[in-house]
């Protein structure tokens, strides 16, 4: 008998192998060292192999971990604060964020994180200015992370509409030299679950200069670039305003595009430009939820995919999203492309959880290790809990109906088990290694202090949802 870690036992395997979702039955998965081995017919296994750990999932589809490739999860604590509103990000949000302290914001971050892998979420793909806390919190919790931290020299102040911004040579000095501090200390820490890359906030907010000198650290240390990219009409007029191009245009001239970026959102980008961006091997990470409610759009991810690029879906944050729940964006991809166009054959089921997984590994970079269920790769999958009523009933002839119930049906509660470098992090809708009632009895504290402090603000704004507020509407 071989001695090994795990051996899981179910009767539905996605493996995200080939072209398709990879579907196995009748076999186990054999887990050693925190990575995958092979799978193996049942009855081989029952004879062949011993394990310190059985996972018997008799009611269960196993996946790929999810992978949530762009969160703000420092945002959290304005959850719900900053939507039904244009101009979100100047009259929306900063109120709040100006009110917001460090510790309010990170006890909003744990919460977040908290949800994210309760739904089933195994690699973070955070992102905002002071990140070594997130680093701590995801190596605390067992998850995998893919960091990034905020590069900008645009002056922290409120721009009215039209207002060009002002830079700081210095202050996007500094904030890449905190990029390059953070990176020698995670960098591929905690057994290897952590990655850290660059992350300018976007072309109109650094100076060009800045890019691509952060293009050069990021090739000379084998990471990536993550970056909103085109992420609204805002970011197009300031581009065209300073440099007389459109931004898509502007990073092709720069020589900005390759497999280096990674770029969020495109949401101002017409179909020819997402093509042409998907056609320098640049990957790209959708947020169908966030900015459906920011900007009332739905970015070019199908133009995108169609010429060849690889996608990958995020949950963003939470004043514009409202949560961090990878299986509720594989719903809204689908369901705001097939509106988009019309068309209920656009986006299925199937390419979501492949963006969920395997695609959205490729489009971050980390599909050498996750994203699929393959012999060598990294032991990071979760359990779907068959028996909720959400998942009910399960076909299997003549045609299958998992994949189209998880993405269109479930909500997070049914992953039963969430499992990361062959370790649980999360059964029975419990993390593992914390005491989650620390955490949101923690978050409760602020949202007092927190409003007391924006409120002068959010009066002189005196945006759409004060209306709604002295309308006895909220």
């Amino acid at each position: 008998m071989k001695k090994v870690d795990m051996i899981v036992n179910a009767p539905h395997f996605y493996s995200m192998e080939g072209e398709g979702v990879g579907y196995k039955s009748g076999v186990s998965m054999i887990v050693n060292s925190g990575q995958i081995v092979q799978f193996v017919p049942e009855e081989v296994c029952r004879t062949e192999y011993q394990a310190d750990e059985y996972l018997n999932l008799s009611h269960h589809a196993v996946f790929p971990g999810l992978i949530d490739a762009h969160m703000h999860t420092l945002d959290n604590i304005f959850r719900g604060l900053a939507q039904d509103t244009k101009n979100w990000m100047m009259y929306g949000l900063q109120p709040f964020e100006n009110a917001g302290k460090d510790e309010e914001r990170l006890a909003g971050s744990k919460v977040a994180m908290i949800e994210a892998v309760k739904a089933g979420t195994t690699t973070l793909g955070d992102y905002n200015s002071t990140m070594d806390e997130a680093c701590r919190f995801i190596e605390k919790i067992g998850a995998r992370g893919n960091i990034a931290q905020l590069v900008r020299s645009a002056k922290y102040k409120i721009y009215h509409p039209g207002e060009l911004y002002e830079f700081d040579s210095a202050q996007g000095e500094e904030s890449i030299k905190r990029n390059v501090e953070l990176f020698d200390r995670w960098h591929n820490k905690a057994d290897g679950r952590i990655r850290i890359l660059f992350g300018p906030q976007g072309a109109d907010f650094i100076e060009t200069e800045q890019l691509l000198k952060i293009q050069k650290m990021a090739k000379e240390r084998h990471t990536r670039i993550h970056m909103h990219v085109q992420q609204g009409d805002r970011e197009t007029y300031q581009i065209e305003k300073r440099y007389g191009k459109r931004p898509a245009a502007l990073l092709e001239k720069m020589g900005l595009l390759d497999e280096t970026l990674i770029a969020v959102h495109l949401t101002d980008c017409d179909d020819d430009e997402a093509k042409m961006i998907a056609s320098h091997g640049v990957g790209m990470v959708v947020n169908p939820a966030s900015i459906g409610i920011i900007d009332g759009l739905v970015c070019p991810s199908v133009p995108f995919q169609e010429a060849g690029g690889n996608c990958a879906l995020g949950s963003d944050q939470a004043p514009g999203n409202n949560c961090h729940n990878i299986i509720h964006e594989m719903k809204n991809v689908c369901m705001f492309n097939k509106i988009k166009y019309g068309n209920p054959e656009v986006m299925p089921a199937w390419r979501a959880v492949r963006m969920a997984t395997i695609e959205g590994a490729r489009a971050i970079g980390i599909d050498d290790i996750v994203g699929s269920l393959e012999p060598g790769k990294q032991a990071d999958f979760i359990a779907v809990d068959l028996d909720c009523p959400s998942m009910l009933p399960v076909y299997t002839h003549p045609m299958r109906n998992i994949v189209p119930n998880f993405v269109y049906s479930a909500r997070g509660c049914e992953v039963a088990l969430s499992v990361v470098h062959g370790e649980i992090i999360m059964k029975d809708q419990k993390l593992t290694r914390i005491d989650e009632r620390e955490y949101i009895e923690d978050i409760k504290r602020y949202p007092d202090g927190i409003g007391k402090r924006a409120e002068p603000e959010f009066r002189k704004i005196h945006g759409t949802n004060a209306h709604f507020m002295e309308e006895n509407k909220l």
